[in-house]
């Protein structure tokens, strides 16, 4: 369980949320605090008030794997194999782990062929993927994704989507603005100019939410279906 209490920070006030173990969506308005909350998760940055706990420890105490929307402005090293291994460098693993890990997360990934290419040269989606790769190498307790789905195509996050499922990671908290993605989360939090508007299963949140952009269109589209066979 994630448990933020009395959390003040910019613009988030948020006095008590607690995000459930597994697969989570964080969404709401640009402006809304996103960005912040999810930084604040990773252990990126300290809150100015209040309290963050992951199973009861400090974020910056778990091993941890952040992307964000434009990640090749972070990047490190050169190289793509450079990058992915550089989490297992920060940690000493021997060189034998690191080859292993390196080729196993670019497998999961499936960037494989990327490996030996500058990052530098690899177009908005390759850099989002090789930062995904560098993120999870290390097998992560928490792996946050802040809008990393922005440049990939609808089938690539599909599929990598199904690969994260699969890792079964204790915590995987994604900002998104697919109310989709939201849709098939174990839990969701909807942000509004820096507080909790809604929190909980899709089932408890999306009710409040009908008539807004922010409805899963599949839910729309099956809802319409059903009352287009209960007229015939």
């Amino acid at each position: 369980m994630i448990h933020v209490e009395g959390l003040c920070h910019g613009v988030l006030s948020i006095q008590d949320l607690a995000i459930p173990r597994g697969f989570s969506v964080v969404t709401g308005p640009n402006g809304s605090g996103k960005t912040t909350l999810l930084r604040l998760l990773a252990g990126i940055c300290e809150p100015e008030q209040g309290s963050i706990l992951v199973d009861g420890q400090d974020p910056s105490s778990l091993v941890r794997g952040f992307v964000h929307e434009f990640p090749g402005r972070n990047a490190l090293f050169s190289l793509v194999s450079q990058e992915i291994a550089s989490p297992l460098w920060f940690r000493h693993s021997s060189c034998g782990e690191v080859e292993r890990s390196v080729a196993r997360a670019a497998r999961f990934v499936g960037i494989e062929m990327l490996v030996s290419r500058e990052v530098r040269t690899l177009s908005g989606g390759e850099q989002v993927l090789c930062a995904l790769a560098t993120a999870v190498v290390a097998k992560p307790t928490l792996l946050v994704l802040d809008e990393w789905d922005s440049h990939l195509d609808w089938e690539t996050a599909a599929r990598v989507e199904a690969c994260i499922r699969k890792m079964h990671l204790p915590h995987v908290v994604w900002c998104t603005q697919d109310m989709d993605i939201a849709a098939s989360a174990d839990g969701v939090v909807f942000l509004d100019r820096g507080r909790v508007r809604y929190a909980g299963a899709p089932q408890a949140v999306f009710p409040s939410l009908v008539g807004t952009c922010w409805y899963p269109p599949s839910w729309s589209l099956e809802e319409w279906n059903s009352s287009s066979i209960g007229s015939t």
